[in-house]
């Protein structure tokens, strides 16, 4: 299956894989550092999963988060997070 993911989504993706570094992690991040989203059906629900957890992760650091430039920028962090796992998803019904 082939991923297509905007250069914000692939930079979060690759930089979510890094900080969960892992063996299985480490051939996806290879993938996504080569440009290549040609991911199998285990692949896609490992990203997935990962983009779960750390949206889950996102929205309470938010909800704690004062108002502030701080607090902006993980809502950012958090929309990009949501538009990947949007395709994410998409590809894995598709799948």
């Amino acid at each position: 299956m082939q991923l297509h993911l905007v250069t914000d989504e692939l930079n979060l993706l690759a930089n979510l894989l890094m900080q969960r570094s892992s063996p299985q992690n480490e051939k996806l991040l290879e993938m996504v550092l080569a440009r290549d989203l040609r991911f199998d059906s285990d692949e896609l629900e490992q990203v997935a999963n990962l983009l779960a957890a750390e949206k889950k992760s996102l929205k309470e650091a938010v909800a704690q988060e004062p108002e502030g430039a701080r607090k902006g920028k993980l809502q950012n962090t958090l929309a990009v997070l949501e538009r990947a796992q949007e395709r994410v998803v998409e590809a894995c019904v598709m799948f």
